[in-house]
């Protein structure tokens, strides 16, 4: 298994408990949570289960019944959740194993509409297995939103009683390139970053890549062959995350066409209706990882701003959905065009934004707090505009404002580039605390030329560095 050994250690050491103890396992779909759970237990489990995908209350019974059977225990199909979860007591208590681990994945999918599952979650939990020491419960599901505000927020007679919360993120670069070198892709490191741009960290998607492929290939083959195995995968990406996918992929469109987000308040602009759910929507989307919620310079949290962070996700707005003439060699047309490099721009920028925590280390200030926000300032008084997609507030008095530069060749800080930045850094001056210094740094996919411009950076940041492990202190 590549990476996930904090996740690994949290887990056998709520198994490890002389209590019993509730877990939940959540993130991303394809992200990989019941191939991490089913590695770390090596596959045995006193009982395991997985809901059914759109599945009505009695074929989800009878789903249960079939995993009772797989498990040695011969019952009749329960005719409610209370009568299941008594079966699942019936099995635990013949169980001779020291440590019973039962493991239900796709949980959100159990919850039908009036079948009572949560209730008799409750009763399961509260009135027996927390009154035992040998009992890890672990739950997993796709759906994030139903796993926090059901289980972790739970108001009502669950609440408080998850003692384990285990978040299963995408790779990082470091991770995904191990992955690249387990698999024998044969990549470089600007390959790797250049897939991950495409289709993020998800374990999944990478498991596809065929080694005797180039990575053009391999895109073109996953995402544009209407035989791939990734083509439909958008539509399928929101309907099993969300009952009702309609709104939420409304609110990803409208901020697929925005680089630096949308406030609340643009959104509602942009024709997505405020019918009191929003928040929720937009709540549920960054829980999901498909954006980010992030402080402007200069504002307060009310201000917020919401950014589509999800690399795959981006690709599929920029180039998959307008391939509308079906070409099945689409990304090997359009490489070193315009579409493309200005693509890899965006992309190498989110990137970025997925590795802040490799750019501190890389700046040595891993134990600083920094706070994270962006700034824009529009044209006026005959002044230019100006933009910055990260900067890092940081409290020992020093704002650092990031440029995330992608290039194939050496990246060379032009006259007309650094006459920018000097307008950059003057007119965030303007608005800037007057009591903290202002560096410029620069996030190069590639090697800075040396010139007589390059020293305008108080430090360069090579792309090796987004691919260090991040340390945590």
């Amino acid at each position: 298994m590549i990476g996930r050994t904090v996740e690994k250690q949290k887990l056998l050491k709520a198994n490890n408990s002389e209590y019993s103890q509730f877990v939940t396992v959540y993130g991303r779909r394809r992200v990989g949570k019941t191939f991490f759970v089913r590695e770390t237990f090596d596959y045995k489990f006193t009982f395991e289960h997985s809901g059914l995908a759109k599945t009505g209350m009695k074929g989800q019974l009878e789903n249960w019944q079939s995993s009772m059977k797989y498990h040695g225990r011969e019952v009749g199909r329960p005719k409610t959740w209370i009568e299941a979860f008594n079966q699942l007591k019936d099995l635990i208590l013949s169980s001779g194993e020291k440590k019973k681990v039962i493991f239900i994945d796709e949980m959100p999918w159990m919850d039908t509409p009036r079948s009572g599952f949560i209730g008799a979650l409750e009763g399961f939990w509260n009135g027996w297995a927390s009154a035992r020491k040998d009992v890890t419960l672990i739950v997993c599901g796709s759906a994030t939103s139903w796993i926090i505000n059901k289980l972790i927020k739970n108001q009502a007679g669950l609440r408080g009683r998850v003692t384990t919360k285990i978040q299963i993120l995408p790779f990082t670069l470091a991770e995904c390139e191990q992955f690249a070198s387990r698999a024998k892709l044969g990549m470089q490191r600007s390959q790797i970053a250049e897939c991950a741009m495409v289709m993020g960290g998800i374990p999944y998607y990478w498991a596809f890549l065929d080694r005797e492929k180039s990575l053009a290939q391999n895109i073109d083959d996953l995402f544009f062959n209407e035989t791939g195995e990734l083509y439909g995968e958008y539509d399928e990406l929101f309907s099993s995350l969300f009952k009702h996918p309609e709104p939420y992929i409304k609110v990803v469109e409208l901020l697929g066409n925005k680089k630096v987000g949308m406030t609340r308040e643009e959104i509602i602009s942009g024709g997505i209706s405020d019918n009191g759910k929003l928040t929720d929507i937009l709540k549920d989307l960054e829980q999901c990882g498909f954006i980010r919620k992030y402080a402007a310079y200069g504002y307060d949290s009310n201000h917020a701003i919401f950014q589509l962070i999800d690399s795959y996700t981006l690709f599929y707005h920029k180039f998959i959905k307008e391939n509308f003439k079906k070409d099945e060699r689409f990304w090997s047309h359009n490489i070193g065009k315009p579409i493309y490099n200005s693509w890899c721009g965006l992309a190498f920028e989110r990137l970025c934004l997925l590795h802040v925590n490799q750019i501190k280390q890389a700046l040595g200030i891993t134990g600083v707090v920094s706070g994270i926000c962006s700034w824009k300032v529009e044209r006026g008084n005959d002044l230019p505009g100006a933009q910055v997609d990260l900067i890092l507030d940081r409290d020992d008095n020093v704002i650092d404002l990031c440029e995330m530069k992608f290039t194939r060749e050496r990246f060379l800080v032009t006259a007309e580039y650094h006459e920018k930045l000097l307008n950059k850094r003057a007119r965030f001056l303007e608005v800037s605390d007057k009591s903290k210094g202002v560096h410029l740094i620069l996030v190069s996919a590639q090697d800075a030329v040396r010139n007589a411009y390059i020293d305008e950076f108080q430090k360069v940041i090579p792309l090796d560095a987004l691919f260090a492990p991040y340390i945590t202190i």
